[in-house]
């Protein structure tokens, strides 16, 4: 098969533009990245970035177990104790209600039970692999973590000498702590892997060895997506005749581009020189690789090791997600988005009329755009433009003012008069709020280019689809006019590189001014 089809996936993908033969890659010097503590250079400081990940994952599954254990206690409590035939006594009787209800007794017995949860939980490791256990095997261990916190309560109220906690309370709220805390997880589970099947926060991933392990590891990706991998293909010098191998292992960089991959798995037999190609290759394209350890032979005896479902991997490179600054990055793309489609609906509105006024033709333009990962979507986009524009491109070819593959006219004939306007202060691009309130696109990053540009790319060029597309960005307010479309790769890469919420908030504000002087085109 060829090294540029794409694999089949779940999701609207585009087959990736035609490459010419890729250089191969040297490993020249590659010992000293292999050294114990001195990480990835400027792509990965430290194993410490590994554990702080994590950290923040564990947290949010120890708080989500503390709130459930402290709400099933509160519900159970108010169910036993405020019952009709209670209340009624309570009004009959005043100060009835602390004879009934301790609640000091209770709310210092809550919280204990709340943390032996957690320490039970640990116990059985439900905090360590999180997404990667089976499901009935998580099931039961949440159970028996629940049942060994339950017996040390019991032990600690009967120590105590409480005789006035309610051994109901006790078995009815342990009851449903297992109930939600298996609940819980398996919804997760589940929604995971319908993120996963959509194609929605998936990791690409490529095989390096098509042999027996590259095989099972692929299916046990397939069986278990809440893993969150999408098996992509194979590297392979043989097994030529599977339908999923993408090409030889010297066409890694190639293949990784034009497949969007993220991770990179080897599980060919332990040979040195192989496995530190394909890691100088990764670390040149930011890309994580992971070695199963049976053939890893030493390699570097530090690296972090984690689990892909049952298999054991070392980690030799990988790109930091930040996953806190993505989720902010998000809640400010979601808040921004909402307010900015409220605030500018009045413009919006005048807008739409004035385009029914101006000339003949819809009031928004739709076109397809690629994202992240090559996903296909609809942008929207106040029409500028006469009414079959885009017939017309082939045939204004020769007037574009762009080097490379994206498209542009200073004087473009195809503008209408208000559509000058507009594009001047950047107001037909108000609908595309809605792309990013629905997750399409971001405030800030690279801008979408047309499907005819994206067939154009060069291998490099793929580069700025490793994040959303944004409303502007940092070629926007640097060099917005500058014709050369290397130019803008290379800011598009820079922001991608140097990506942190302050930058983000820093091109928002240097985009206000730009806009209000009409710099658009």
């Amino acid at each position: 098969m060829s090294a540029h089809k794409m694999a089949t996936t779940p999701h609207t993908e585009f087959a990736p533009p035609h490459f010419s033969g890729v250089r191969a890659e040297s490993a020249i010097a590659f010992e000293q990245f292999l050294k114990a503590g001195e990480g990835n250079g400027r792509f990965f400081s430290s194993g410490a970035r590994l554990v702080a990940l994590d950290r923040w994952t564990r947290a949010l599954y120890v708080l989500t177990d503390l709130s459930f254990v402290c709400l099933n206690a509160t519900v159970v409590l108010t169910i036993r104790y405020l019952s009709p035939a209670v209340l009624d006594e309570v009004w009959a009787r005043p100060g009835v209600l602390e004879r009934f209800l301790p609640l000091e007794s209770y709310g210092a017995f809550v919280l204990l039970y709340a943390a032996v949860v957690v320490l039970s939980c640990t116990s059985q490791n439900l905090y360590r692999r999180l997404d990667y256990s089976k499901g009935w095997d998580e099931s039961w261990r949440v159970a028996k973590a629940v049942l060994l916190a339950t017996l040390m309560l019991a032990v600690f109220i009967y120590l105590s000498g409480h005789k006035d906690i309610s051994r109901l309370w006790v078995g009815c709220t342990a009851l449903l702590n297992t109930l939600t805390l298996i609940g819980w997880r398996k919804s997760l589970r589940s929604a995971l892997k319908r993120r996963v099947a959509h194609g929605i926060g998936a990791r690409n991933a490529l095989i390096v060895g098509a042999g027996k392990i590259g095989q099972a590891l692929a299916r046990h990706m397939e069986m278990n997506q809440q893993l969150g991998y999408l098996c992509k293909g194979f590297l392979d010098q043989n097994h030529t005749g599977d339908p999923r191998m993408l090409g030889k292992i010297e066409d890694l960089a190639q293949v990784a581009r034009a497949h969007f991959i993220d991770d990179i798995f080897v599980t060919i037999p332990s040979e040195r020189e192989i496995v530190k190609s394909i890691a100088f290759v990764a670390r040149m394209n930011r890309l994580s690789v992971k070695v199963l350890p049976e053939f890893y032979d030493g390699l570097a005896w530090n690296v972090p090791m984690e689990h892909i479902g049952d298999f054991p991997v070392c980690v030799l490179h990988r790109e930091p997600i930040p996953t806190l600054g993505l989720f902010f990055k998000r809640t400010m793309d979601i808040v921004f988005a909402a307010l900015g489609l409220v605030v500018l609906a009045p413009a919006c509105v005048w807008i739409a009329l004035a385009l029914k006024r101006d000339s003949e033709g819809p009031v928004f333009y739709r076109a397809s755009r690629v994202g992240r990962k090559g996903r296909r979507f609809v942008c929207y986009k106040f029409r500028t433009m006469v009414v079959g524009a885009d017939d017309r491109k082939k045939e204004l070819s020769h007037l574009n003012e762009r080097r490379g593959p994206f498209f542009k006219i200073s004087d473009d004939p195809r503008v209408t008069s208000l559509g000058r306007v507009l594009r001047r202060y950047s107001l037909d691009e108000i609908p595309q709020l809605w792309n990013v309130l629905k997750g399409d696109m971001s405030l800030v990053g690279p801008r979408p280019h047309p499907l005819d540009d994206y067939q154009r790319y060069r291998l490099e060029h793929l580069r700025r689809l490793d994040v959303k597309p944004g409303l502007t960005g940092l070629w926007q307010v640097s060099a917005r006019n500058h014709p050369s479309f290397e130019r803008s790769v290379y800011f598009d890469n820079h922001y991608i590189e140097n990506w942190n919420l302050l930058l983000d908030l820093r091109i928002l504000l240097k985009t206000i001014p730009a806009v209000l002087r009409g710099e658009g085109q």
